[in-house]
């Protein structure tokens, strides 16, 4: 059994419809299938979610909501229209939409997770209704009723253990099971939400508590690639990788997958196939555990991300005192930031943050406290810092790899600050200006990749 999860993007409009049905009856073994809420039909567009979020705004606002409420129902009727479908599932919808605002909510934060919620849960009832109008045994599965569990937290929710239990004791037959992505349920039975990419966490979710054999994402690209096409022209498509190449990679900016998204899946090592939903037959990316993989290049791909900054410490014999790192810890604590890492030597440190969990108050008063703290020689805040990971399985048996990295960067001027190698050794992370960090990538990229594009000019490339 697979689980199939597909994107906003592949649920937008009807003729996407069209194409996850027949995705989903080409192969019977994809009976459980995880839906986000419908995408951007156009560059122009607005997605569904935005839409749910100006409406919870507009309730919180006691504005006047019949104008959002239509536009929003307007996407669901419109992708049943398509299909012929009666009117009695999109009544449902509509009836939905508009009980929304009278529901009992905790606080605002619960509200607008709820109402976010609904993008998905709407659109695993559209698409359970169209299925079944089209002849196709189907059967909705809301998280409440499948027993998707998750912390007390509206907008950033984690799965809790007894999920898995309650997935396990699933009762279901030949039907397809049509399960929306994004939100559990607290203890309490209210709706929260995951964080960025929480469809793709509810797919890995789901495959593990049902124990699938593949987890396939389909999505609006071929495959996942050696680097970002914005940077690189044409890059090298990866055909297979493992778990940590992945983790790593969506760590510094791979956008195809949130970097706690296949975690579930890792937990239950359930491989994972991304796909296109526009190209099913295209092979994509097969993400798969790291016991018996066989790497067959170097490096599988260059990332790069500039939400980050970094702190400086100097301090003479900083080694040599007993309880520095704890008291710098104990500061962060305090202000309720995490550190991402911290790359030291005898008598200095840099600690690195992701810049998304800071503002500048923060910032001025935590290291107003640092200073007085430990009283460093020398204290700096860089907000110009950029990460560069090079990741790749193949690394841990290739000698001169940093070598190799760090050439073709020194002979085009740009400068690292930062070097930094996991215990993993499948990867590697340099800390650059942001202005740098896209010729890094380049220059990386063109170092590994470019030979063998020359001798393959004019084919497709997949770096396995």
């Amino acid at each position: 059994m697979k689980v199939v999860k597909f994107g906003g993007t592949s649920l937008a409009d009807g003729a996407h419809f069209q194409k996850v049905i027949s995705i989903i009856t080409a192969d019977p073994t994809r009976q459980v299938v995880v839906v986000s809420a419908p995408g951007k039909r156009f560059a122009e567009d607005t997605k569904v979610t935005d839409l749910l979020i100006e409406y919870a705004l507009t309730v919180i606002k006691h504005q006047n909501t019949a104008a959002i409420i239509q536009k929003i129902g307007q996407r669901y009727k419109d992708i049943g229209n398509f299909f012929d479908l009666p009117t009695r599932p999109i009544e449902k919808i509509i009836k939905k939409l508009q009980s929304l605002p009278f529901e009992y909510y905790p606080s605002n934060s619960y509200l607008m997770a709820a109402f976010k919620a609904h993008g998905e849960r709407l659109n695993a009832m559209l698409l359970t209704s169209v299925l079944k109008h089209l002849g196709i045994a189907a059967r909705f599965l809301d998280p409440f009723e499948a027993g998707i569990i998750v912390s007390d937290d509206p907008s950033n929710a984690s799965v809790l253990p007894e999920t898995y239990k309650n997935l396990a004791h699933l009762q279901f037959g030949s039907e397809k099971l049509i399960f929306p992505g994004f939100f559990g349920f607290t203890p309490n039975g209210q709706i929260a939400t995951f964080s960025r990419g929480g469809s793709d966490i509810t797919g890995a979710i789901v495959a593990r508590g049902l124990n699938a054999q593949l987890y396939e994402n389909f999505t609006d690209v071929n495959a996942i690639y050696a680097a970002d096409p914005r940077i690189i022209n044409h890059p090298h498509a990866i055909k297979k990788m493992t778990y940590r190449e992945m983790r790593e990679l969506s760590y510094a900016g791979f956008s195809v997958f949130h970097d706690e998204a296949i975690i579930p899946a890792i937990e239950g090592q359930v491989p994972i196939n991304v796909k296109n939903t526009n190209h099913p037959d295209l092979p994509g990316t097969l993400i798969v555990p790291e016991k018996g993989f066989k790497p067959h290049s170097t490096i599988t791909g260059v990332a790069s991300s500039d939400h980050f900054a970094a702190l400086y410490l100097h301090r003479y014999l900083l080694n040599k005192e007993v309880g520095f790192t704890l008291k710098l810890l104990q500061i962060l604590y305090k202000y309720d930031v995490s550190y991402e890492h911290m790359p030291s030597g005898i008598d200095d440190l840099t600690i690195i943050f992701d810049k998304n969990q800071l503002n500048s108050e923060t910032i001025h008063e935590m290291c107003h406290d640092i200073q007085n703290t430990l009283k460093p020689d020398q204290l700096n805040w860089i907000d110009d810092y950029a990460i560069i990971m090079v990741v790749g399985e193949g690394m841990r048996s290739k000698i001169g790899t940093i070598e190799n990295i760090l050439r073709p960067l020194a002979e085009n001027e740009i400068g690292v600050h930062m070097i930094n190698q996991g215990a993993s050794r499948i990867s590697i992370m340099l800390g650059t200006k942001q202005a740098d960090a896209k010729k890094a990538v380049k220059q990386i990229y063109q170092q590994f990749f470019e030979p063998k594009a020359k001798i393959n000019e004019g084919s497709t490339i997949y770096a396995d």
